[in-house]
């Protein structure tokens, strides 16, 4: 499957500076989460977000370049394949205007049945809806 990509402009607030003077990465895991989660808004009806909800499995995240305070990023996620309850996730932080991710994320999630907290096949729908089809 190859889903369509899904972008989220981002102005870094000084709160997100470290004593190293650069995003610190605590800041750009939330930025990960922040990222999934519109995504999950833009495409999925209230219904279905009332229904379910998402837990993170694993992250796995590289830090290639540092991000400072008052910068442009650009927060771009798609989803790759999933698995019974889990679907793994990409994500990239690039700065605006530039191609060269400054982070990479590979993220796990499990989806939750909302009322009960158990986990929930990821079904055909789900997987159509995000893959554009």
């Amino acid at each position: 499957m190859t889903a369509p990509k899904f972008t989220l402009p981002l102005l870094v607030p000084d709160a997100d500076i470290d004593r190293q003077g650069h995003v610190n990465n605590v800041a750009f895991v939330r930025y990960v989460q922040d990222v999934a989660v519109a995504h999950w808004t833009s495409l999925a009806p209230a219904d279905v977000r009332a229904a379910f909800t998402w837990v993170v499995r694993r992250h796995e995240v590289e830090y290639l370049r540092p991000a400072f305070a008052g910068e442009e990023l650009v927060l771009r996620t798609w989803v790759g394949e999933p698995a019974g309850a889990t679907w793994e996730r990409f994500t990239e932080v690039l700065r605006a205007g530039e191609d060269k991710p400054l982070v990479t994320a590979r993220t796990v999630w499990v989806l939750l049945d909302a009322a009960t907290g158990r986990p929930r096949r990821v079904d055909a729908a789900l997987v159509a809806r995000f893959a554009g089809t």
